[in-house]
């Protein structure tokens, strides 16, 4: 019942922290330089054509009207039109998402579990090569530029050997193919999806391994590990039935929310392999002043990220029994 009660609060304080994010990124987003109608137009429009398109737009209004129809077309779920795409944003992002949610959560989850595995295979052997050279590369990848990981990927493994595509997500002559069945479309994809999945592999990685290492030097301290030991109990089922699991509750929630926060796609990634996500499309709509399509990307973000937040939360509860919410 507890618990019940501490969900419904984290609601509330939720619904209104994610609704003074949605007031600031209006502000944000009208006091920022630049005009969209200038970006989207042709530069030989006539200046009373541009005026119609602004006043279609609604960007003449007095900004406080503006916020009024922007509070009550997002209560109503309409998230408007992009200025560039012409295109509805609810439309664009549902197209979008589950191009990013197949990169990145598919990153997330493989380099939490190898994380995981080899975070706790350090810690056991702490002092060990095996730990110094297992913490030397994790140092490494967490600490990697991403953007020049990415390239030198790109130049090694697609340009120079040729083994993978240089960019995008899919290949044309495949996709037109009548005679491409499904197998090989999927393939396609998992071809261009290794470069990426690899780059972001990578830097999760040696932050996982890293986390469970710390984790599990604390955890081999506490009193029923020694009392498991003094039970006569087997070292390996010590560290994969006793220490292992409880280790674990922070990896969680690093997982957790990295998954959140992957819904915005990473930007650097998807705009250095030209990954057609919602991360690459933040990145054109912030420099393009695509208001309607920018403001609803960083909503999905903010809201994504907040509930994530409660759902780990709530997890560790059921995962730590001593943990109790009042």
């Amino acid at each position: 019942m507890e618990l019940r009660k501490y969900i419904f609060r984290r609601l509330i304080e939720i619904a209104i922290i994610f609704f003074v994010i949605l007031t600031v990124l209006f502000l944000l987003f009208r006091l920022a330089p630049g005009d969209p109608v200038t970006r989207m137009v042709d530069p030989n429009m006539t200046p009373e054509d541009a005026e119609h398109l602004i006043e279609q737009l609604g960007l003449d209004q007095p900004i406080g009207l503006q916020y009024l129809y922007y509070v009550k077309n997002f209560v109503t779920g309409n998230f408007g039109v992009s200025f560039h795409y012409g295109q509805p944003v609810a439309d664009i992002i549902l197209n979008r998402l589950p191009n990013t949610v197949l990169l990145f959560t598919t990153s997330i989850i493989l380099s939490a579990l190898f994380g995981i595995f080899l975070g706790k295979i350090a810690a056991w052997r702490k002092g060990e090569s095996t730990d110094t050279w297992m913490t030397i590369g994790a140092l490494i990848c967490h600490t990697v530029f991403l953007p020049w990981l990415a390239l030198i990927l790109i130049w090694l493994f697609a340009y120079k050997v040729g083994w993978f595509p240089l960019t995008g997500m899919i290949s044309a002559e495949v996709w037109i193919d009548p005679e491409a069945g499904f197998l090989e479309k999927a393939w396609d994809i998992v071809h261009h999806m290794i470069l990426p999945l690899g780059t972001l592999f990578m830097i999760h990685f040696g932050s996982y391994l890293l986390i469970m290492r710390s984790s599990m030097l604390d955890t081999l301290k506490e009193d029923y590990i020694l009392t498991a030991r003094a039970k006569g109990l087997e070292e390996k089922t010590i560290r994969n039935h006793h220490a292992a699991p409880n280790a674990a509750l922070p990896v969680v929630t690093s997982v957790g929310l990295s998954l959140a926060f992957s819904i915005n796609g990473g930007a650097l990634t998807e705009t250095v392999f030209t990954w057609p996500g919602i991360g690459r499309e933040l990145v054109f709509s912030v420099s393009n002043n695509d208001y309607p399509l920018a403001q609803a990307s960083f909503l999905l973000i903010a809201a994504v990220v907040l509930l994530a937040n409660l759902v780990v939360d709530v997890l560790y509860a059921y995962l730590d029994p001593r943990i109790r919410y009042e």
